[in-house]
């Protein structure tokens, strides 16, 4: 969550909605591991070995010469996982694209609103508005949220930022992926609350 305008009567947070380094890294290697399964597969189909190794490689002691997949029926599967894996990764290139779920918050004091807007799925709602007027806010809260997961079950507390209103209820400023440490919780969720004249609440 980043900052990109900070005034005496207004902020604005950038949201990193898809176009996050992971979503990047598993799109990439999910590509390249889908392209080497249907390399396999066509290989398969064509009766060919997959490839050929040097000749100081094949010289090595239980290391075959070539390799040779029949299509029925690893060669087919390995078709059927390449396939799959290509949609699964043009479903996060066409995310990462559209940046869904990037956007910004901005907090108006002077036009006594707060506006989130978020981008969609292209469509007629690709652009997702909320106003919030300023009389709306009740208060910035700090509340735990427990989350269960990690190695044996284990349960996690994070410290999410609510903005809590008449009409909309708790509305989450800040998110367990934005892997924030609590001063900056509590930096964000005491800056907010000055700027727009609400108490905060733990």
């Amino acid at each position: 969550m980043i900052i990109i305008l900070r005034l005496e009567h207004i902020l604005v947070y950038l949201i990193t909605g898809s176009r996050k380094l992971s979503n990047y890294f598993w799109a990439f290697i999910i590509l390249l591991g889908s392209l080497g399964l249907l390399s396999v597969a066509v290989f398969s189909y064509l009766g060919m070995d997959f490839f050929f190794l040097s000749e100081e490689i094949s010289d090595f002691p239980l290391i075959l010469d070539f390799l040779y997949f029949p299509f029925i029926p690893q060669g087919a599967t390995m078709c059927f996982y390449g396939i799959a894996g290509l949609f699964i990764s043009l479903y996060l290139w066409c995310i990462i694209l559209w940046d869904v779920g990037g956007g910004y918050d901005i907090f108006d004091k002077k036009e006594k609103k707060v506006c989130f807007f978020r981008w969609g799925f292209p469509g007629k709602n690709r652009r997702i508005i909320l106003k919030i007027p300023l009389e709306e806010i009740q208060s910035i809260r700090i509340l735990p949220t427990v989350q269960k997961g990690g190695i044996l079950n284990r349960t996690l507390t994070y410290d999410i930022v609510y903005m809590e209103t008449i009409e909309q209820g708790f509305i989450p400023l800040t998110r367990i992926e934005d892997d924030l440490i609590p001063p900056q919780i509590a930096h964000k969720a005491s800056e907010v609350s000055r700027l727009l004249g609400v108490p905060l609440l733990y």
